[in-house]
């Protein structure tokens, strides 16, 4: 894995509704190292999105630089990996076509990319599940194909955008903590945003707060791994990083 740069980062479009340019993003600068899992927080309109649209290459840059191992990004690439809020499956595909299409664009043989996509599917329990189709999985394990599908591309950089927003509390934990365990045995270097301060803290090696596209604050998590909600749950110094994250988000 590669380490991500930010530097002096800003985004400026028109708002057609405002009659006006609007900032999204403002001189932003964040370095993240090979391997560290950065949760990304603010309140709705803070730059989380368009940040993350940018790194992706999705969105062109009105100034600044993004930098993936020392290369700036210039568009959408097979060095950063995105899993979006819908499960964005092909749904004419099987659980391990989709997972093994990253490798095939890639001209990886068959028989190496099925063996690829079994392995991370391995990753997520869903391996009784290779051979069924996207609408007959359930929201969860829909997303937990959306993520290794990501990670079966050996991306440099995986973006992850409120990837869990769109599933039942429950389910939602359990992603969690599958997540936190595919990053400590793969270690991808994560931007991953949400809304959801416990989310963010529970997910983090560190937490980065937005306001008005700009970086409020960086705290660091300091919580030992692996993490497990039923001990994090009553543990004072998770709550008092939420409360802390929490305290930032409403000043932002």
């Amino acid at each position: 894995m590669k380490n991500l740069s930010i530097r002096n980062l800003s985004k400026t479009y028109f708002d057609l509704h405002a009659g006006a340019n609007v900032t999204a993003v403002h001189d932003l600068s964040l370095e993240v190292p090979a391997g560290e899992f950065v949760s990304v927080v603010g309140p709705s309109g803070c730059g989380k999105t368009t940040l993350l649209n940018m790194i992706a290459g999705f969105i062109p840059l009105t100034g600044g630089e993004i930098l993936v191992g020392g290369r700036p990004v210039k568009g959408p690439g097979p060095d950063r990996g995105v899993v979006f809020q819908s499960f964005a499956l092909f749904p004419w595909r099987t659980v391990l076509d989709n997972v093994a299409f990253g490798p095939k664009m890639r001209g990886v043989a068959r028989a190496e990319r099925e063996k690829i996509a079994l392995e991370y599917l391995a990753l997520v329990k869903l391996s009784a599940a290779a051979g069924r189709y996207p609408n007959e999985l359930s929201g969860g394990m829909q997303q937990r194909v959306g993520v290794v599908r990501a990670l079966a591309n050996e991306p440099d950089v995986l973006l992850m955008d409120e990837p869990f927003a769109s599933v039942d509390a429950q389910t939602r934990m359990t992603l969690q903590e599958e997540l936190t365990r595919i990053w400590e045995q793969k270690r991808p270097t994560v931007i991953f945003i949400t809304h959801d301060v416990a989310e963010a803290v529970f997910l983090g090696n560190r937490v980065v707060a937005l306001s008005k596209g700009r970086v409020l604050e960086e705290i660091v998590v300091d919580l030992p791994r692996p993490r497990v909600w039923d001990e994090l749950n009553e543990d004072d110094r998770f709550k008092a990083l939420c409360g802390r994250v929490l305290q930032l988000v409403r000043a932002a």
